[in-house]
């Protein structure tokens, strides 16, 4: 008969491996998710979009949709003029780390 010996630190380095691996591949991006550090961004890029559109006299409104995707921002939601619809998209796109802007926004 044959005896393993299987020390609790080899144990543990596997264990760390295993665990390193997998989260590295759940962190990871692909198509159709982002990975944490990409969510975070958005999450920033997001938040400071809906600030630049509140702060502008014309754009003033919450019936703008802002959502980020991998730094390309959304635009959805209503404005009261057509001249609205450009204007809420240079103010998007000049928002750092904003890489494109899909707007779809609609005069009411």
């Amino acid at each position: 008969m044959t005896t393993h010996t299987f020390s609790t630190t080899t144990f543990l380095s596997r264990i760390f491996v295993l665990l390193a691996l997998v989260l590295a591949v759940g962190c990871a991006s692909t198509d159709k998710q982002a990975s944490t550090g990409e969510y975070i961004d958005d999450t920033v890029i997001t938040t400071r979009v809906k600030a630049a559109i509140f702060a502008d006299d014309e754009l003033k409104t919450l019936e703008i949709n802002v959502e980020t995707f991998k730094s390309v921002v959304q635009l959805s939601g209503f404005v009261s003029e057509a001249s609205h619809i450009p204007r809420a998209e240079r103010v998007a796109r000049s928002v750092k780390g904003v890489k494109s802007v899909k707007n779809d926004l609609r005069v009411k």
